[in-house]
């Protein structure tokens, strides 16, 4: 008899799973209690995959074999308390599409700037010539390219919420860049459970596979003899310390791994601020650690471009600059974003709070902002937290309100600054969709 797998979720990950858990043989169901978008409807009924839509039919869900859960759909749902009652194994898309592959695994994670680092990281082993896919939170589904368009390597950002229902999947080198509050709304409000996700990047790991991380972050600092890595460790720091194999010497990048010492004018660097150069430290000990060419490297960590909606600079408009950062989802996010900037900011921030402690930007904002401004549906938090600390303080319900709040608070010299703090569930689709509008609007100022 067939095993029966059920997807929770139908969008890039769930359908992506469907499509391989067909081509393996199983007997497929895929439900998602929203709205399927059309092109994905198309691609399952192209592979003759059963699925619904706007509903969770409990009968044909409970008697799966295993249930491979969309990063989205948090412990909390009520159908997934009742598999969970029913003692069905749920694992993530990732972990699935692992069993069908040997390919090389190039994972990051941490709580900002895995997005910059996994492109950063692609971008590098593109440009050399590798067989590289990109998935995870970004790029397409990782099981759809086992099923359709396998590759060498995979290049992959993991959340939390994927690592959780990770078990046997191995990274071959695992990034870890930092780890700050975010989410914990799913974590029961307990820091040390979104710790303990993060740190299963390290799961499986040996001496043959890498594992790269900040070696300042204090979290990381408190916690990783307790996850006790078996895999050679490449910490990485702005200046040379004791056991530091990636860092800044006499204004030189220096990275040293089993393939060799690397070295290149840190001046050079695409991207700028030292979250950043964090960023390229932990992407160069990846691609020197796969023995990627020394040039390669200098010319991709020269010449990236960087992510949209991550510190984007839109445009300025009478001596404003305007930057997009609607990817900064929680507070230390933010906290970057305005210690990278050397202006006067209007900021932008607000949307759906998840648990925030706006303590960790208080002293930047006090200091460096002119005027802040509150996206939201519900502002409460902010204004409890802001008011009578920053003098100007404006209230917007549209993005379109919020950018001529910003054009008419900043004056010539200023940032306009969207960095968010917050998930954008609100007022957005999602945060690409609250950048693209503020693009938009900016552009039509």
């Amino acid at each position: 008899m067939k095993q029966r797998t059920v997807i929770l979720g139908g969008k890039e990950s769930g359908v992506g799973a469907a499509i391989l858990a067909k081509k393996e043989g199983f007997d497929v169901f895929l439900s998602d209690d929203s709205l399927i978008p059309d092109n994905y409807k198309e691609m399952l009924e192209d592979h003759n995959i059963e699925y619904e839509e706007g509903r969770h039919t409990e009968e044909k869900i409970l008697n799966a074999d295993e249930v491979i859960k969309s990063p989205g759909i948090p412990d909390k749902a009520p159908i997934v308390r009742k598999i969970i009652e029913c003692k069905i194994h749920i694992i993530s898309e990732i972990e699935f599409a692992a069993r069908y592959t040997d390919s090389k695994m190039i994972c990051i994670t941490g709580s900002n700037g895995k997005t910059t680092t996994t492109m950063l990281t692609y971008h590098i082993l593109k440009e050399a010539g590798l067989d590289a896919g990109l998935a995870g939170n970004i790029g397409n589904s990782l099981a759809l390219q086992v099923a359709e368009n396998p590759h060498e390597y995979y290049v992959i950002e993991l959340s939390s919420f994927q690592l959780d229902d990770m078990y046997d999947f191995k990274a071959d080198v695992a990034i870890l860049l930092n780890i700050t509050p975010d989410h914990l709304d799913r974590y029961h409000y307990n820091f040390q459970e979104y710790i303990d996700a993060k740190f299963r990047i390290l799961q499986n790991q040996t001496v043959r596979d890498a594992f790269v991380f900040w070696k300042d972050d204090p979290v990381i600092q408190k916690n990783i003899e307790k996850f006790n890595p078996q895999a050679t460790l490449y910490p990485f720091a702005e200046t040379k310390k004791e056991g530091v194999k990636g860092y800044v010497e006499n204004e030189k990048i220096i990275l040293e791994t089993k393939n060799g010492k690397f070295n290149m004018d840190k001046e050079l660097l695409s991207l700028e601020g030292t979250h950043n150069l964090y960023n390229s430290l932990a992407a160069g000990i990846a691609a020197k650690v796969c023995d990627i060419k020394d040039e390669r490297i200098r010319e991709s960590l020269s010449d990236f471009s960087g992510v949209e909606h991550r510190l984007e600079m839109v445009t300025r408009v009478r001596g404003v600059d305007y930057i997009n950062d609607s990817k900064a989802t929680n507070v230390n996010s933010c906290w970057y974003a305005l210690q990278s900037i050397n202006t006067p900011i209007v900021l932008i921030l607000g949307g759906t709070d998840k648990g925030n402690d706006y303590t960790e930007i208080e002293n930047l904002a006090l200091k460096n902002c002119r005027a802040l401004i509150f996206l939201g549906v519900d502002n409460a938090k902010l204004h409890a937290f802001f008011d009578g600390k920053v003098s100007k303080i404006e209230d917007a319900r549209t993005m379109e309100d919020a950018v001529l709040a910003a054009y008419r608070l900043a004056v010539k010299g200023d940032t306009v600054l969207l960095s968010p703090c917050c998930a954008s569930f609100d007022l957005f689709k999602d945060y690409e969709d609250r950048g693209r509008q503020f693009k938009m609007y900016v552009r039509n100022l």
